[in-house]
């Protein structure tokens, strides 16, 4: 039967917040994914400093070897963007090769890293999730509700960078489903093996965090200053400031009903 709810509550989560999220990104303008991209920038940066990092460090046992597995982890996603890069690089003209006014366009990059980043992220929700229904029920109930919330508004800002990065509308649905599965996945791992899964859950937190800190300050903020009028800047700023709010206040809520 606590299976069975985990089961439940993992599926509803991956499909509630993708659809969700789903339902404004991909009605939204074509003109509008360039100025939501600074949305995305704070929606990252909120779950990175306001939800990821804090649960990573109170979780883990060493506040250097976490520190080192954030810093381990920019390194990595800057390893792999290069791999990506290099890969486009032999196959078609890239950015690499492109003439300076050659218009932008990163190839799929941040949208590779982005997915990376929320498919750990979502393995620990299904984890947290599983121990959750493991204390009580209705503790899981309320830790997938919040989970979903704070999904939400981080799945719109994935949808945006995936669009900006290359991306149809379909194949941006299609990869932030499968990424959403990874939370059964962790759900089920989670409830067969959780005391074996439990001492990952600090390292991932911090791998997911350095993904997402990483694609917003290397791939999307130098994109926001190719334009530096101040009334694009002042845009920026707000829609960042909207980024962060959100997530916060969403946060708020369900610390609160918790």
């Amino acid at each position: 039967m606590t299976l069975a709810w985990i089961l439940a509550a993992t599926v509803a989560g991956g499909v509630l917040s993708v659809l969700a999220a789903a339902a404004f990104a991909l009605n939204a303008r074509e003109s509008w994914v360039a100025v939501l991209i600074s949305y995305a920038v704070g929606t990252l940066l909120g779950a990175v400093f306001l939800e990821l990092l804090p649960q990573a460090f109170e979780r883990a046992d060493s506040l250097e070897g976490m520190a080192v597995t954030i810093l381990a982890g920019i390194l990595l996603f800057f390893v792999l963007e290069k791999l990506v890069l290099w890969r486009h690089c032999h196959v078609e003209q890239c950015e690499a090769h492109d003439p300076p006014l050659a218009p932008h366009h990163d190839h799929g990059r941040s949208g590779t890293m982005i997915m990376i980043g929320d498919t750990i992220h979502n393995f620990v929700d299904g984890i947290l999730i599983a121990a959750a229904f493991l204390a009580d029920h209705q503790l899981g109930i309320v830790t997938a509700v919040a989970i979903i919330a704070h999904e939400i508004p981080q799945e719109v800002g994935d949808f945006v960078i995936l669009l900006h990065s290359g991306y149809s509308k379909g194949r941006a649905f299609i990869f932030n489903v499968l990424s959403s599965t990874a939370m059964v996945l962790g759900g089920a791992i989670g409830y067969f093996a959780l005391q074996s899964v439990q001492h990952w859950i600090p390292s991932l937190l911090g791998l997911a965090a350095a993904s997402m800190l990483y694609v917003s300050v290397a791939d999307l903020i130098p994109g926001l200053h190719k334009r530096p009028e101040l009334l694009a800047t002042l845009q920026q700023v707000v829609l960042i400031t909207l980024g962060v709010a959100t997530i916060w206040l969403v946060g708020e809520l369900a610390h609160g009903h918790a």
